[in-house]
């Protein structure tokens, strides 16, 4: 097995270092596969240090307790779908915004669709947590999650593809909710209009929505199979974002004829 390159100035980890990283990986991994059997409050410390033949004490020179391993672990499967996501907007030309858009879409369902557990963890009620926990890694992996997504949608505002609403309607307390939900998304900057906030957020809802009521089961009393339902939102969102709508059938061929 080669090593793997350095860049250059990059220091080489000491063998502590390395046995540190992977002793706190597995605590996260098995923290993760806990979570994922009994969700978040069956996660406990001492469960993870029997699991790996150490004293609940010694874990805490890894972790300073199980509300920052949840973070941590939080953070990790953001990164993990935020991977998900790239990879599939990346199967994608690169100037075809269109067709990433709905690509990167489709791939954060399917992710959640076969991960509900972590999903659920990751969406669902908030837990409470001790004061003090640094939730840094958490939000800086959420943002890194929601990047390709803003990034797609900021060309589409830059692109002029749908109209703005009109600003007057926002109110004062409407505009500070919206901004609090860019900044914490990570999503443009001061100069991008509050309008233009105002429409992603409505289209986030709407899809994210449909993802959360599958999830959690909300409309299994009465459909037995979510995508159709998922198609349609996506279909009229993108419609009214001026973006082409492609059925997953008709993707897919397009996919299937450049690879061959």
């Amino acid at each position: 097995m080669t090593k793997p390159q350095l860049e250059q100035g990059e220091r080489v980890p000491s063998r502590r270092e390395r046995v540190r990283e992977a002793t706190l990986a597995e605590i996260k991994g098995i923290a993760r596969s806990h979570l994922v059997e009994h969700g978040a409050a069956g996660v406990s410390l001492r469960a993870i240090a029997r699991e790996m033949g150490m004293t609940a004490p010694g874990l805490y020179r890894y972790v300073s307790g199980i509300d920052s391993l949840l973070v941590l672990i939080t953070a990790d499967m953001f990164d993990e779908l935020a991977a998900a996501v790239a990879a599939a907007d990346a199967s994608v030309p690169a100037g075809d915004t269109d067709r990433r858009i709905i690509t990167s879409l489709r791939a954060f369902r399917r992710w959640a669709v076969e991960h509900r557990a972590e999903f659920a963890a990751m969406f669902g009620p908030r837990a409470r947590l001790e004061p003090g926990v640094d939730l840094t890694p958490a939000v800086e992996a959420g943002k890194r999650f929601g990047a390709t997504f803003f990034t797609l949608f900021e060309r589409l505002v830059r692109e002029e593809r749908f109209e703005l609403p009109d600003g007057r309607s926002i109110t004062p307390e409407l505009e500070r909710e919206l901004r609090s939900f860019a900044d914490l998304c990570g999503f443009g900057d001061s100069r991008t209009p509050v309008e233009a906030v105002m429409v992603l957020s409505s289209c986030w809802v709407r899809l994210y929505g449909v993802v959360c009521m599958e999830i959690f089961q909300h409309l299994d009393f009465v459909m037995r199979d979510m995508e159709p339902l998922f198609e349609s939102e996506l279909q009229n969102v993108l419609t009214g974002l001026g973006v082409r709508y492609e059925s997953p059938e008709s993707s897919n061929t397009v996919t299937m004829g450049k690879s061959d």
